[in-house]
């Protein structure tokens, strides 16, 4: 037990170590925030981290904030808040850092540092939470299957933070023909229209979302463009010399493909194998159809058809072998070049064949038959005025003679004196 004397001292003392620890304190500068919190921008999943700088704390404490709510996360080095995913560091009592783990978008707003003086004294910073592009299938269009000539409209939605911008591109990396004198590489928008949509829009495209946060991402969408068949000749007539090997070549567009073949005048399927050898070269909507006949012989001669059907129609074209004596002396390149040297043959040049139009078709085979007739006799070489025409052996013959006598020098004729 204490003496009295020793007791008043002890108690003096503890008055003259409190009254200079408040000299003290007094003395020291009031703590204050060294620089503003930084805004953050962390993505969707990632850890966000949040600075607030203070100089001078001494014994004042930090803590942190969220202001939407007025919950208390962390005071100094402790964790009030029972959010798991909160958490707090420091440097030196400097610096203090709150921490949030897989920041959801919820966690987007603003948060306050505070000091706990007197009055307080607090600042506050923003935490910007962005999201990735994602496709709503729901609300986007899946694969079409169209008519030729109808309107469509392509539909593509998305979600993310900030809201994503949305591009059309083909998967091919071919231009998009918006119109016969307008084609662009890309359509930005969430709707993509296409007027009188053709074949040529037929094919994949990617609906493309980005906002920016990685990753960017995208959705297939195939456009197929049904159509009936319609049939591309570039020779109707072709002559051609007995055990001559010949050709016959026609291009088909349909949609759904097309089933091919060639028939002969009677409609009568041309069998393959043995001198005949069909051959389908298939390219997406278009088909190369050809018809070689090995060695031709007289009973070849005559009309040929390329037949094309599909569910929404059929159409055919016909192509006429005819015979070139082989006592002309010509050849078959001749008659190809006379297409360039002579009169132009009607029945040259491209001729399209559309399914179901009956205008584009012989009425009967009589009428189709001395028609070609004509145009066969519309073929021709010139030189200078003198004009051969083919394939007749008896006009090769008048031609021969008349080139004879304009090479043949002119004789000496007497003169006829009046009596």
């Amino acid at each position: 037990m204490l003496l009295p004397s020793c007791r008043w001292r002890t108690w003096f003392l503890g008055i003259y170590l409190c009254w200079t620890f408040a000299v003290v304190e007094s003395q020291l500068p009031d703590p204050n925030f060294k620089e503003p919190i930084t805004n953050v921008t962390a993505p969707v999943g990632r850890e966000a981290i949040l600075a607030c700088t203070v100089q001078d704390l001494a014994s004042f404490k930090v803590a942190w904030l969220r202001v939407d709510t007025q919950t208390i996360l962390t005071i100094a080095s402790h964790v009030i808040t029972k959010n798991h995913r909160i958490g707090v560091s420091h440097s030196e009592h400097r610096t203090w850092f709150l921490h949030i783990k897989e920041v959801k978008e919820t966690d987007r707003g603003w948060y306050m540092c505070q000091i706990n003086t007197d009055p307080m004294k607090s600042q506050i910073g923003y935490l910007d939470v962005v999201v990735p592009p994602d496709i709503i299938d729901y609300q986007t269009s899946t694969d079409m299957v169209v008519r030729e000539g109808t309107n469509v409209t392509l539909r593509c939605a998305a979600t993310g933070s900030p809201a994503p911008t949305i591009n059309w591109r083909r998967e091919d990396g071919r231009q998009i023909s918006l119109s016969k004198t307008e084609q662009v590489q890309s359509v930005e928008g969430s709707t993509f229209n296409i007027t009188k949509v053709n074949r040529q829009h037929m094919g994949p495209y990617l609906c493309i979302a980005s906002n920016g946060v990685p990753p960017t991402v995208s959705k297939r969408i195939t456009l197929v463009v049904q159509f009936p068949p319609m049939i591309w000749i570039q020779n109707q007539l072709i002559g051609a010399r007995e055990g001559q090997q010949i050709t016959l070549e026609c291009i088909s567009e349909a949609y759904p493909k097309s089933i091919n073949y060639w028939t002969r005048d009677k409609d009568e399927i041309v069998p393959q194998g043995g001198k005949y050898e069909p051959v389908i070269i298939d390219s997406a909507y278009k088909v190369v159809m050809k018809l070689t006949i090995k060695s031709v012989s007289a009973s070849d001669f005559g009309s040929y058809k390329c037949v094309s059907r599909n569910s929404l129609g059929d159409t055919d074209g016909s192509i006429k072998l005819y015979r070139i004596p082989a006592s002309s002396g010509y050849h078959a390149t001749d008659v190809e070049i006379s297409k360039h040297k002579g009169k132009q043959r009607k029945n040259a040049g491209n001729n399209y064949l559309e399914g179901n139009q009956d205008m584009l078709k012989e009425r009967n085979s009589s009428q189709r038959s001395r028609k070609e007739d004509e145009d066969n006799e519309e073929d021709y070489y010139s030189s200078g005025e003198a004009r051969c025409r083919l394939p007749s052996p008896g006009a090769v013959a008048a031609c021969g003679l008349m080139l004879l006598l304009l090479l043949l020098p002119p004789r000496h004729q007497p003169q006829l004196r009046p009596t």
